[in-house]
């Protein structure tokens, strides 16, 4: 079986323009909307806030706080228009920080486990932002027993640094990362 795709926080806020906007956003978001199609199963995750407590704030230090994003049923937290729809969408952080797409559900179905009950063992994760929520995911799939890659050149970080060095982190956790 193909490896199902995760993508991963491909929102309006996360990309130019946005509150919190990455410099590659808009470029990974078409590149991973021109990818999907040679996928079988595609899910995605949402930073979906509601009230997030201290996640949010006035005086952001960009790694544990932030600025106000993703606020559920806004624009900021609608998917990129460049991403086709996907399976399941697995919302997360509505009331507290979420980092994880295993954190999240998609009509209470936990990420975990709508992953098993589709017989998918092995994940291909892109998205926003790699040295965060890319970073979480893909460890916790790892932690989830699932065969990881992360595909390097569909995701943007933050941070250049940080982000490379995510990228790191997860390769020597056991992820493959692919980079073009």
């Amino acid at each position: 079986m193909t490896p199902a795709l995760i993508i991963v926080d491909v929102q309006h806020d996360f990309c130019p323009g946005g509150a919190l906007g990455t410099e590659r956003g808009n470029e990974v978001a078409e590149r991973i909307g021109a990818l999907q199609a040679s996928y079988e199963t595609v899910v995605a995750t949402q930073d979906w806030h509601i009230d997030p407590g201290t996640h949010f704030s006035e005086n952001p230090d960009f790694v544990d706080t932030w600025p106000t994003h993703c606020v559920a049923d806004s624009y900021g937290a609608a998917m990129h228009e460049a991403i086709a729809p996907a399976q399941a969408y697995f919302k997360k952080g509505e009331y507290t920080a979420a980092y994880s797409g295993f954190e999240g559900a998609a009509d209470g179905v936990p990420l975990a486990e709508w992953l098993r009950e589709h017989n998918v063992t092995a994940v291909d994760i892109v998205g926003i932002a790699t040295d965060h929520c890319v970073r979480a995911t893909a460890a916790d799939a790892l932690q989830e027993g699932f065969t990881v890659r992360v595909l390097a050149d569909y995701c943007a970080p933050v941070d250049e640094a940080r982000g490379a060095a995510a990228l790191e982190e997860l390769a020597k956790a056991g992820a493959t990362i692919v980079s073009e």
